[in-house]
């Protein structure tokens, strides 16, 4: 039996119950884990809320975890017993002691790199990964625009594109936040709470405004991420935190040639390949200090309600886990 969290009907972090459920043996091409440190994010809030709906009830929640292989099903060659892996982004039901996971969608852990380092990291190092570096071509020198900086997968992708010579502007909530945001390695912060973001940004860039605006708020920002691109500038929505964005017309695109893209990581990382690739480059950015890996906050697995409501209410900053 594993203690797993599942949610019998949408609603606040308290509809999140830690039941007892059985594993079974891994079929062919799965492996049975054993799950030591679980990664939490906001799209675990989406599906909670029913913003993303799930098939059925009771449904599982999680997307990323690291662990340890403890037994493996007929025609596995991708991992042995005892390995420690991570993964991110397949089959829901991360929030568990024990699961079954295919073998295929698993990424080992180098030595240098911690179970909590992998949690914490590996959903969105490779989400910053992708954006950085494959939506939108960017070089030395290029200024980009990051809402809520000071987020997971934001202080990634700042330090990750500091490191590479590209300059972020971020925006935050809160002066704490701001100030993590500058840690990180953000040029400019902006506070979007009391700032007018699209005058603040091309005051910043003297007029020519930002090569490209990544956008994980969603309704209350998308405007604004709009208005802060140059000429040929791509806006890169990527979540919704704060609901659906209003539609954009195409037409409004044309004075600027602009570009709108939502992409999501499924596609980025489809083959083992493109998977394998992606995980090495980012823990070789860990490795190198590219990519601060340590979790912010660390919750017990029992907290996991509490662990959701502060990622819901913006309180955390970085990455957080539950350890098991």
């Amino acid at each position: 039996m594993a203690r797993v969290v599942r949610i019998h009907e949408y609603g606040k972090p308290e509809v999140l119950r830690i039941e007892e459920v059985p594993v079974g043996r891994p079929g062919p091409g799965e492996v049975r884990l054993r799950q030591t440190v679980i990664g939490l994010n906001f799209v675990e809030v989406y599906f909670r809320r029913g913003t993303f709906p799930v098939p059925g009830f009771p449904w599982p929640i999680g997307n990323e975890a690291a662990g340890i292989v403890d037994e493996i099903g007929a025609n596995v060659t991708e991992v042995k017993v005892g390995d420690r892996v991570a993964y991110a982004d397949g089959p829901h039901g991360a929030y568990a002691t024990e699961r079954l996971y295919p073998a295929d969608r698993l990424v080992p852990i180098p030595d240098n790199v911690s179970d909590e380092q992998a949690a914490s990291v590996v959903l969105k190092g490779l989400t910053a990964r992708y954006l950085l570096k494959e939506v939108v071509p960017l070089s030395p020198g290029d200024t980009v625009l990051f809402q809520a900086a000071a987020g997971g997968v934001g202080t990634i992708f700042v330090r990750w594109a500091r490191a590479l010579g590209i300059r972020v502007i971020g925006t935050v909530s809160t002066e704490e936040k701001a100030a993590f945001a500058r840690e990180a390695g953000c040029v400019a912060v902006i506070d979007r709470s009391r700032e007018s973001l699209g005058d603040r940004v091309h005051a910043l860039t003297e007029g020519r405004g930002v090569k490209a605006a990544f956008d994980s708020i969603g309704r209350d920002t998308v405007r604004a991420s709009l208005a802060s691109l140059g000429p040929r500038g791509t806006l890169v929505v990527f979540g919704k935190a704060s609901g659906e964005p209003e539609p954009i017309v195409p037409f409004e695109l044309a004075p600027r040639s602009l570009f709108v893209t939502w992409p999501i990581l499924p596609v980025y990382t489809a083959s083992r390949s493109q998977l394998l690739t992606a995980a090495s480059d980012l823990f070789a950015a860990v490795g190198n200090g590219h990519v601060d890996a340590r979790p912010n906050r660390v919750y017990a697995f029992d907290d996991v309600v509490q662990a959701q409501r502060d990622l819901e209410s913006g309180r955390t900053m970085g990455a957080a886990v539950l350890r098991i």
